[in-house]
C-alpha cells in the first residue's frame, strides 16, 4: 500500500513507523525540512520538505498512485485544504484528517465532509479522543491505562504489581488452575523498562506492570487477584478547562446528576468564563491549579481524583503532586512527551494520558487493513492490542490455537463467538466471524496481519 503522510511531528512520525516498519510505501511531507530528514534517516521511508496542501509538493510525494493520505499537520485548514487536493486533483482513494477545533466537529456541520463538498473520509479530533482516554481511566482507577474491547464486553488494563499483590511469584500457568473460572489472561508484563509477551510459566514480580484482559463482568474479581481495589469516583477536581478538560466534564454532566461532583479550575478567565458557560451543574473556578489555596477551595483533601488536562506537561505533573501531597488519593495526568512517562512513578503520579498515543490508536484503527475493528497503542509504539474479525479466507480459520504458528511476542487475550467470550486455550478453534484480541509486540504486527489474511480485504 502507498501512504503519504502528511505532517511529520509525533504523530506523523509514529504513524509512519507503524506503516514502514509494516512494508508499506511510505512518503512524509512537512514543511520543516528537519524533522522530514529526521524522519527519512530514522525510518524506512521518502521525505519530502514543503506544504502539504501544495498540488506540485503532492505530485512530488506520488500522489498519482498513492491509496491513502493522512492529513496530521498541526494545521487544520492545512489538513482540510490537502485532503481536498488530495481528492480533487489527484483522485486518492482513502483521506483522513486530524482536526482539533470543535467547530469542524459539530455535529450539525457534519455534511461539510461529503465526498461533494469537503472529501474527508475519516476525521480524527485528538480532544475527544484523549476526553475519551481521560474518562477510561476515571472509571478504572486501580489502572494506570486502560481501553475497551469487543464493544465495550472487555477491558485491557495496565496494572502496576505492588509488595502485597497476592499473586508474585506465582507461574502464570498455576494462575490459570487457581482461577480456571476466571477469563483473565496477562497479556504484557513490562520489566525493568523492557516489555514482552509471557509464558506459561513466567512468574509476576513486585513493580511489574502487566497488561490484563478480561470480560467487564471479570473485571473486578480479575483486579482483586492483582491485588488491586475498585473505588468508585465520586468527586472530581479537573485542572485545566481548554477542550479536554471541558468535554470531561460535560461527559460527566450527560451521565446524570448525583453520579460524580466536579470542580474544574482553569488558570484563563476566559477559557473559565467559556466552561462555566458551558457547563451547567460543575463548579468552575478561575485561577492557577497549582496554587495550594485554591485547591482547597476546590475541596481537594476530600476529592477521589483529580484529572490535569492543561496543555504544558510539566504543569500537569507538578499540579499532580501537589494535589496529591494536600490530600487527593489518585491523580491522573495528561503526558504528551513520552519520555516523561518514567517519572511518574517516582512522583507518585497514578495514571497518565498519552495523546499522541491515543490519536496513533485511533488514526491505526482506521487504516488496518480488513476486519481489523480496534488498535491500541502501548506504551512509546512499543505493541498493539488488536481486535479482528477472523474471515473464512484466513489461515487461521478452523484452527486450534496451538496450531496456529503465532511469532514468539504475540498473545491472544479472548475469543468472541456469537455474544459469548472465551477464555483462550490451545484447544479451542477460531472459526469465521469470531473476534479476537492479539497482543503483538511492534515487530510482529506485520506477522499478525498476515495470519488474518487482511490484505485481500482492505477497503
Amino acid at each position: 500500500m502507498k501512504v503519504i503522510i502528511c505532517g511529520a511531528g509525533q504523530v506523523g512520525w509514529q504513524i509512519a513507523r507503524h506503516l514502514s516498519g509494516e512494508k508499506n510505501d511510505v512518503t512524509v511531507v512537512d514543511n520543516n525540512a528537519d524533522l522530514v530528514r529526521r524522519a527519512s534517516e530514522t525510518l524506512d521511508v521518502q521525505g519530502i520538505a514543503g506544504f502539504a496542501s501544495y498540488p506540485d509538493v503532492l505530485e512530488r510525494a506520488g500522489a498519482r498512485d498513492a491509496d491513502m493520505i493522512i492529513a496530521a499537520t498541526y494545521s487544520d485548514e492545512v489538513n482540510m485544504v490537502t485532503c481536498q487536493v488530495a481528492h480533487s486533483v489527484f483522485g486518492i482513494n482513502r483521506k483522513i484528517a486530524r482536526l482539533r477545533s470543535q467547530s469542524y466537529l459539530d455535529a450539525i456541520y457534519a455534511d461539510l465532509y461529503r465526498r461533494d463538498h469537503m472529501p474527508i473520509d475519516v476525521v480524527i479530533s485528538p480532544e475527544r479522543e484523549v476526553a475519551l482516554a481521560a474518562l477510561q481511566r476515571l472509571a478504572a482507577p486501580a489502572a494506570f491505562d486502560s481501553e475497551m474491547f469487543m464493544g465495550g464486553q472487555a477491558q485491557l488494563m495496565g496494572l502496576r504489581l505492588e509488595e502485597d499483590c497476592p499473586v508474585l511469584n506465582t507461574p502464570l500457568r498455576q494462575l490459570s488452575d487457581l482461577f480456571s473460572t476466571l477469563r483473565v489472561v496477562v497479556l504484557a508484563v513490562r520489566r525493568k523498562g523492557r516489555i514482552f509477551a509471557p509464558e506459561a510459566n513466567d512468574q509476576l514480580f513486585e513493580g511489574d506492570e502487566c497488561y490484563i484482559f478480561a470480560p467487564v463482568e471479570d473485571v473486578p474479581r480479575s483486579l482483586e487477584v492483582f491485588g488491586k481495589m475498585q473505588k468508585k469516583q465520586e468527586r472530581l477536581v479537573i485542572i485545566g478547562g481548554g477542550n479536554v478538560g471541558l468535554a470531561v466534564a460535560q461527559a460527566l454532566e450527560k451521565r446524570g446528576a448525583g453520579r460524580v461532583r466536579a470542580k474544574l479550575i482553569e488558570k484563563s478567565r476566559a477559557q473559565a468564563e467559556r466552561a462555566a458557560d458551558a457547563l451547567e451543574r460543575t463548579v468552575v473556578l478561575n485561577g492557577d491549579g497549582l496554587s495550594a489555596a485554591l485547591l482547597a477551595e476546590a475541596g481537594i483533601a476530600r476529592a477521589d481524583a483529580v484529572l490535569v488536562v492543561t496543555d504544558d506537561d510539566k504543569t500537569n505533573m507538578l499540579a499532580a503532586v501537589r494535589a496529591k501531597s494536600e490530600g487527593c488519593p489518585f491523580a491522573i495526568s495528561l503526558i504528551n512527551d513520552p519520555t516523561m512517562l518514567p517519572l511518574l512513578e517516582p512522583l507518585g503520579i497514578d495514571a497518565y494520558i498519552n495523546p499522541r498515543a491515543t490519536t496513533v490508536s485511533s488514526i491505526l484503527r482506521h487504516i488496518r487493513h480488513g476486519k481489523v475493528r480496534g488498535v491500541y497503542s502501548i506504551g512509546d509504539a512499543e505493541a498493539e492490542v488488536i481486535e479482528a474479525e477472523v474471515m473464512s479466507t484466513s489461515s487461521i480459520a478452523g484452527s486450534m490455537l496451538r496450531e496456529i504458528d503465532f511469532p514468539e511476542g504475540v498473545l491472544v487475550g479472548g475469543v468472541k463467538k456469537g455474544t459469548k467470550i472465551v477464555k483462550p486455550s490451545g484447544d479451542l478453534r477460531v472459526e469465521a466471524g469470531d473476534v479476537i484480541v492479539i497482543f503483538a509486540l511492534a515487530a510482529d504486527v506485520a506477522a499478525v496481519e498476515q495470519l488474518l489474511q487482511v490484505s485481500i480485504d482492505f477497503f
